[in-house]
């Protein structure tokens, strides 16, 4: 492109100087040699002027006398009648100019210039036109450069934005050339960078959250399954495991049903009525066993009979985070409190460990903070799960630990409260 737009500026700068150069040329050279015959042909009036003095005078007309007043490159003929011819200066060829001029008295006067001093007029100005033109070439030549370059690197930066986008780095430029068109693709990439930039963070944010929240009802399952193998013997208890097994699958379902309705769209909301307390207990009977082979006790206390609107699958996983978080960070019993303030309905789970740091403080929810080598994550998640239905997840108390969920309390329940 650059190439083409550099011979284009110069094919036009061309033809402008063949044009105007030669017409120039041309009106100039004629204009010279007009110029050269109407000097001649004063010279000759003004000459004959002369001689018709002299003669009025009485005097003789000689090649002495007229010799003053015929310049050195001109060639004067004086014809007189019954006087023989006066020839004055050098000859000046067979294409010489000529002007004759013939007086009052019968005398004629012939001036004659020789042909190449009009040409070498000509020639200079022939050489000026050229000079003038190769000028303008030059400075044509130059600007056009300079304008190609001006006009193809900003292709050139969008081509490479492009290839950029095309091999996955969405950063936007935000470079602007002055040129509308230029201009308008340039806005189009930087806003389809944005896109991309934002569909990768989504992309990458649903695998982060998928990998974690499927983590919790897998190490639930593995741990109902192993006892399963440690209850064989006993039917009755392996029905009753296998069945909260089941449970558990379907959690792990419900879990990757969610997670793909909020990959398509991050408002979605299945928000119900549900009782808080099956939700609890639910928690409570996966968690136990984990518990008891680690020699520490999982409680639950509270106000009971509280109803909550939300999407219990999302509920449970927040419990479960915070359960698990407990279980692998804490020490000592782990307790679940059910209370209400307000409008609102609020699980706390605590329990006797050491607590989040004093410098994480409320940036424990921040994703990839942890202040013990976890993934960072597990919190990052459950606040945006408890956010998606409206709830709120907070950290109350650093030492001992207090983190509580807020949940909009059911409108039939909080009207019965109040009366």
């Amino acid at each position: 492109m650059r190439r083409r737009l550099i011979n284009s500026t110069l094919a036009v700068v061309l033809v402008v100087i063949a044009v105007f150069g030669v017409s120039l040329f041309f009106v100039e050279a004629r204009s010279i040699e007009s110029t050269a015959r109407d000097r001649l042909q004063s010279e000759a009036a003004r000459l004959v002027a002369v001689v018709e003095s002299r003669i009025a005078a009485g005097e003789q007309v000689t090649a002495a006398k007229m010799a003053s007043f015929v310049p050195e490159d001109r060639h004067v003929l004086i014809e007189q009648p019954e006087h023989p011819p006066i020839s004055l200066g050098v000859p000046a060829g067979a294409n010489a100019l000529t002007a004759t001029e013939r007086g009052v008295n019968g005398e004629t006067v012939t001036v004659q210039q020789p042909r190449s001093v009009v040409d070498d007029e000509i020639t200079r100005i022939l050489m000026i036109i050229l000079v003038v033109s190769l000028g303008a070439v030059a400075a044509a030549a130059l600007l056009a450069v300079r304008q190609a370059a001006r006009v193809s690197a900003p292709l050139t930066d969008l081509a490479e934005t492009a290839e950029r986008l095309g091999s996955g780095d969405p950063r936007p430029r935000h470079r602007r050339y002055g040129v509308a068109e230029l201009d308008r693709v340039a806005d189009v990439l930087d806003g389809s960078a944005e896109r991309i930039a934002r569909m990768l963070t989504a992309e990458r944010r649903l695998a982060a959250d998928a990998s974690h929240q499927l983590r919790t009802p897998l190490t639930a399952l593995s741990m109902r399954l192993e006892e399963i193998i440690a209850t064989a013997d006993d039917r009755d208890t392996v029905q009753e495991e296998a069945a909260i097994a089941l449970t558990q699958v379907e959690r792990l379902t419900d879990v990757v049903q969610r997670l793909l309705t909020n990959s398509r769209d991050a408002r979605s909301s299945s928000a119900v009525g549900f009782d808080i307390d099956e939700v609890v207990l639910q928690q409570l009977e996966e968690w136990k066993p984990a518990y008891r082979g680690t020699g520490r006790a999982l409680v639950h206390s509270g106000k009971a009979g509280l109803r909550a609107v939300g999407t219990p699958g999302a509920v449970a996983q927040v419990l479960a985070t915070l359960i698990e978080n407990s279980l692998m960070h804490g020490a000592g019993t782990v307790a679940l409190r059910t209370r209400t303030t307000g409008n609102q309905v609020v699980v706390e789970v605590t329990d006797e460990g050491r607590g989040v740091p004093v410098e994480l403080g409320a940036r424990v929810f921040e994703r990839t903070v942890s202040g013990r080598n976890s993934t960072g994550l597990g919190l990052a998640v459950a606040r945006d799960l408890a956010e998606a239905d409206g709830g709120r997840l907070e950290l109350l108390q650093q030492r001992p630990p207090v983190f509580a969920l807020f949940l909009s309390r059911e409108a039939d329940q909080t009207a019965s409260a109040g009366e």
